[in-house]
């Protein structure tokens, strides 16, 4: 027996009876019966269902001290009613269509939740427990539930608490109205499914249609409620991780009308630079936010409404139209549901009231036709009241309940009845030895555990007759979508609420907006979509830089720096060009650097190319004439072989000096300074010798000094000069194998530009050829000073020391000059310290000589050269 009574409290856990126990019988009584409007039919299987048929409750006095009296319900709700009769229809096809559930017979009992907590949360529960009045406890305790599953409820908050506890013991509860994402967490509630898209869908969609008009910047309103704070935490994170948009501002909308708090969110809306409101509350808050919005005349502003509110019919007024015109709302899906009215047109009232009647179709006949059925309240027949026979036609009455042109709610009504039909049906298809449950055993309707249906339910696929597919994800949601609305305000004045669009989700295809913007009413004078942005959407060339202490969508578009760029539009940083690359004037993309170079083609590498080969030309042309006159005293008096190697010597610096003209390359890098350095240490030593073999002649003129010569005959001279070139030549082998010079690509000079030039190798391999040089130059220099004081007529001393003294002067100021200069000027500074050096000793050398060949031959004699000397 206390086996028997565990059981039955585990099967029956909200009832609350009296019981008696005797050796023989136990029975219990219940306490009290749940009174409150309702809608009975008997079947072999029953459904609950809890509507929202009145928008208020009264309570009785709680003094206690008699039985407190049932609440009574006022303000009568018909669309409500609308969404009762709907599962009432949906219950009835049913049971006519031999192919769903055959052989079964469903039954519902309604209730109405009258828009309050207490009330609907006791309805739920008493159709959990049953409400039989004296139940007899014997040994067995079995048959189905008082009800299989629960349609309903119509609000978040509602269906929460009803939820928590029925999902405690497994009792399915389908919700056609209830969108509060919590419901959701399947850890919390266990058996709750939906057939209306979820909150978190419903802030997706809104989020789809902002991307969809790039409105990154808007305010968002929202209800004092579970659905609204939900809502506004959906929103705050879906569009800090979409990162495509930000809120302006978040205001909470109070239940009641506080004028100083509308005051200050429409003050708050009129200061902002969002022209985008998304409002997610009720109707009953945009009555009251639209007040003071008309008193403050907020124009301009692009509404975007929550499911609450798109339809809300009080709000499309002339007086409000200014406002609201050309508004964006989200709606639930429009169905269509066949042969709806011919069943709504057939209802019929009970004139003999019973506990298992229908009192809600009594109050709806009351509500339509303006009578009361007998007996009517006091002073109803008095004041002129008509009492209702129960014959009326609904069809001579002009009401919205039998308009079913926008059916939503009821859609969703008859989608979660059908869901619970094909549930059941699919578990009574189950074959023994087969089922899911435990040994593969199948459930029955005798011994049905609630959770056995949820089973089934977690797995409804159908297809609805207007073609929506319905089944249900793991956490109880159904396949979401939307429809789009548009409120137009006509040019007569009446406004209209169109379809403009859907926005669904599908297990491939993710979120889908679809609009017909051809469609769409705008409220502004252009007839386009607002702009609503915190900044300007950044051009190609600049990124974004977050304004300090503002949202991530207001920001400052700075340029890119040189050598970066961006060439998409609200780029979050600059990406850096390659490295042959820079940045273009726009930042917007990179080209190619140009390139520098000492080249042929500008007017530096021209002027420095004619000079080298102007004084390849001269230095030809002298030698030729050397050669011509090669008999004449003069020439033969300095020295003609040597003169003529030193002409050729002269020439071959001249020449290398292009070497440092043109894009340098390996061959050229590796050359240029070699030949530079062979080429001027044969120059110089020629002039070395001529040197040496003038201060020869002076110290034979001395007395005693005649064997100098004998040092300095035409071999001596050839071996000298080829050594001293060798030595030459061997620094410039062991500076190429060592540490070659190379061709180099250098951007640190500017970084705009690739500047080709060639790098040494070895700084001391270039400072040692340079050393050698310089070193025979002021050798040259120091003789020639010595013998500077020979007899005029055949004194060459005086040439090579203003020559010599010319060629240092040259090479001392190249070395600074060579070192602060970059690029292409560095070797510009070489060639011309090379034509400077070459022009000077040609010039000096051989100037005067050609002076007297060409212009003074007279004195080009030898008894002309000889005469002075002679004479000393």
């Amino acid at each position: 027996m206390i086996r028997a009574l565990a059981e039955f409290a585990f099967a029956a856990p909200f009832s609350l009876f009296f019981c008696t126990l005797s050796p023989s019988l136990s029975s219990c009584r219940l306490q009290s019966q749940f009174r409150l409007n309702r809608m009975h039919k008997a079947g072999d299987v029953v459904l609950g269902g809890l509507f929202q048929i009145h928008f208020f409750s009264v309570f009785p006095d709680l003094s206690f001290t008699s039985e407190p009296q049932q609440p009574t319900c006022n303000g009568f709700y018909i669309l409500g009613f609308r969404q009762a009769q709907t599962m009432a229809f949906a219950i009835d096809e049913i049971n006519r269509d031999s192919n769903l559930l055959s052989n079964v017979t469903l039954g519902y009992s309604l209730f109405d939740n009258c828009l309050n907590l207490a009330t609907g949360f006791r309805a739920a529960l008493s159709l959990a427990n049953g409400q039989e009045k004296q139940i007899v406890l014997d040994d067995v305790c079995d048959g189905s539930p008082p009800v299989l599953r629960i349609v309903g409820d119509s609000s978040s908050t509602r269906s929460i608490a009803i939820s928590t506890v029925l999902g405690l013991y497994r009792v399915p509860m389908v919700s056609y109205f209830a969108t509060c994402s919590c419901l959701s967490d399947r850890q919390k509630y266990p058996s709750f499914f939906r057939t209306i898209p979820s909150d978190a869908f419903q802030v997706c969609a809104m989020i789809q249609i902002l991307r969809h008009f790039n409105w990154t910047w808007a305010g968002l309103l929202v209800s004092d409620d579970d659905d609204g704070l939900h809502a506004a935490q959906l929103f705050q994170s879906d569009l800090s991780l979409s990162g495509e948009g930000c809120l302006a501002y978040l205001e909470v909308l109070p239940w009641r009308n506080d004028e100083a708090e509308l005051r200050r969110i429409v003050d708050v809306m009129k200061k902002s630079t969002a022209r985008v409101v998304l409002v997610f509350a009720h109707k009953s808050h945009m009555i009251n936010l639209m007040e003071e919005v008309v008193r403050q005349n907020v124009k301009g502003l692009q509404w975007l409404a929550s499911e609450a509110w798109t339809a809300a019919a009080v709000l499309q007024t002339r007086h409000l139209m200014p406002y609201l015109g050309g508004t964006l709302g989200i709606a639930i899906r429009r169905g269509e549901i066949a042969g709806l009215r011919e069943f709504l047109l057939k209802i019929r009232p009970e004139l003999h009231h019973s506990y298992y009647g229908n009192s809600m179709v009594n109050q709806f006949w009351e509500f339509a036709f303006h009578c009361r059925f007998a007996p009517p309240s006091a002073g109803w027949v008095e004041a002129g009241g008509a009492l209702c026979t129960g014959q009326e036609n609904l069809a001579d009455v002009e009401t919205e309940f039998l308009d079913i042109s926008n059916l939503r709610p009821e859609y969703n009504v008859y989608k979660a009845v059908y869901a619970l039909a094909y549930a059941l049906d699919n578990m009574l298809q189950c074959e023994p030895g087969r089922g899911p449950f435990r040994e593969n055993s199948c459930a029955t309707l005798e011994k049905l555990e609630p959770w056995q249906l949820l089973y089934y339910l977690e797995k409804v696929n159908f297809t609805t007759p207007f073609g929506d597919q319905v089944s249900f994800d793991e956490n109880g949601d159904a396949l979401p979508i939307y429809d789009v609305m548009n409120w137009c305000w006509l040019p007569d004045g009446s406004t209209m609420v169109q379809n403009v669009g859907e926005v669904k989700r599908s297990a491939h295809k993710g979120e889908e907006l679809t609009l017909n913007e051809d469609k769409i009413f705008w409220n502004f004078d252009n007839q386009t979509p607002p702009r609503s942005t915190c900044s300007e959407s950044c051009p190609p060339g600049t990124h974004m830089v977050r304004k300090k202490g503002k949202p991530v969508c207001c920001f400052d578009c700075i340029p890119c720096s040189a050598g970066k760029f961006s060439n998409t539009t609200d780029s979050l940083e600059c990406t850096s060009c390659p490295e042959d690359f820079w940045s273009s004037t726009q930042r917007d993309h990179c080209v190619s650097k140009k390139i520098e170079f000492l080249s042929y083609h500008e007017p530096l590498g021209i002027c420095l190319t004619a000079a080298s080969l102007l004084g390849t030309f001269c230095s030809a042309v002298v030698l030729v004439i050397f050669i011509y006159h090669r008999k004449t005293p003069l020439v033969r008096a300095n020295n003609s072989e040597l003169s003529f190697q030193l002409l050729v010597s002269l020439k071959l610096c001249f020449l290398c000096s292009l070497l440092f003209i043109g894009r340098p390359r390996l061959w050229t890098c590796q050359r240029r300074h070699a030949v530079f350095g062979i080429s001027f240490v044969l120059c110089v030593s020629c002039i070395l010798m001529k040197t040496m073999v003038v201060f020869a002649v002076f110290k034979a003129s001395k007395p005693g000094g005649g064997t100098s010569l004998k040092w300095f005959g035409i071999v001596q001279q050839r071996g000298t000069v080829l050594i001293l070139t060798s030595v030459q030549a061997a620094i410039c082998t062991a500076w190429l194998v060592s540490s070659s010079p190379a061709s180099h690509k250098n951007t640190q000079y500017h970084n705009d530009k690739i500047v080709y030039e060639c790098v040494t190798g070895s700084t001391a391999g270039f400072a040692v050829l340079l050393g050698y040089i310089g070193l025979l130059a002021i050798l040259s220099f120091l003789i020639a000073f010595l013998v500077r004081n020979l007899p005029d007529n055949f004194n060459e001393a005086k040439l090579i020391t203003f020559s010599m003294l010319i060629f240092c002067a040259v090479w001392v100021a190249f070395v600074p000059a060579y070192i602060s200069s970059p690029g292409k000027y560095a070797d510009a500074v070489e060639v011309f310290a090379i034509l400077a050096s070459s022009f000077g000793l040609l010039v000096a050398l051989f100037g005067p000589k050609c002076y007297i060949i060409l212009m003074r031959p007279e004195i080009n004699t030898k008894k002309a050269i000889m005469g002075r000397g002679i004479e000393s």
